[in-house]
């Protein structure tokens, strides 16, 4: 697949920018993107501190780290508190953290775990966008927030809750666009579809996941990697400066709407 290693994109260097949900995955794809950019960049993660110890040795003098359980309330908000301490404000927040932490039905969920997903999920973009959006207002910065296929499809398996949320991201999207739009902020999404991820990895068998690979257009699943272009081209004013409140689908196909 075509690397973005060598590309250039002369506006986002020395940007300040915090990622939750950075450790793997997305996440990580999109630190390491960033920080090729000459971007300083706050990489926040949870439970995979193996990962994130590795992936800022990858680059120590432009990534840095926080660890923190989003799905606890207030935490969100002390992440991006943080993390404009430790870069000495903030150009950009990617609300990038989220997951299923289990697929369970709808009739068989035990309220702690819909609490737990909800405030992953929805609460933490809020409450870090709050928390941002002062400082974003200061540097006339941008918010990406990750959202999924699942926001349009409804989701699989056990995994209602999860689409839900997704869908409460896109909406937050389109409502923070309108908003915050007289304050000189931009607010995106990314929705990816069938990538290849840790969250599959954990949550997906394989041969559900390979008949799922093999029903996009494309005839294959994507890569972190090949998400991260869109996040780049929203982040950047000279590409995007007049893009705001959309929601761009990487997914191969699988979704046209």
């Amino acid at each position: 697949m075509p690397s973005l290693e060598h590309m250039r994109i002369s506006d986002l260097n020395g940007t300040k920018v915090l990622v939750t949900g950075a450790s793997t995955g997305i996440g990580a794809a999109i630190v390491r993107a960033f920080a090729a950019q000459g971007a300083q960049v706050v990489a926040h993660y949870n439970q995979s501190e193996p990962a994130a110890q590795a992936l800022r040795a990858e680059s120590p003098e432009k990534i840095q780290l926080i660890q923190a359980d989003l799905s606890e309330p207030g935490s969100a908000s002390r992440v991006v508190e943080a993390a404009a301490r430790m870069l000495g404000g903030l150009d950009g927040l990617i609300n990038n953290a989220g997951g299923m932490l289990g697929r369970i039905r709808t009739t068989e969920m035990p309220e702690a775990h819909f609490d737990r997903v909800v405030n992953l999920n929805a609460r933490s973009v809020w409450d870090a966008t709050v928390a941002a959006h002062p400082l974003l207002k200061e540097s006339k910065g941008y918010i990406i927030n990750t959202s999924s296929i699942a926001a349009r499809n409804g989701g699989g398996a056990g995994a209602v809750l999860y689409a839900a949320t997704k869908s409460f991201v896109s909406s937050l999207t389109r409502g923070h666009a309108k908003e915050f739009v007289g304050d000189g902020i931009r607010v995106n999404a990314v929705a990816p579809g069938l990538i290849q991820t840790p969250f599959h990895d954990k949550y997906t068998p394989s041969d559900v996941f390979a008949l799922q690979a093999a029903s996009v257009p494309m005839g294959r699943e994507g890569s972190p990697e090949e998400c991260v272009g869109a996040f780049l081209f929203l982040a950047s004013p000279t590409m995007s400066g007049y893009i705001t409140g959309q929601v761009i689908e990487v997914n191969g196909g699988q979704l046209m709407p």
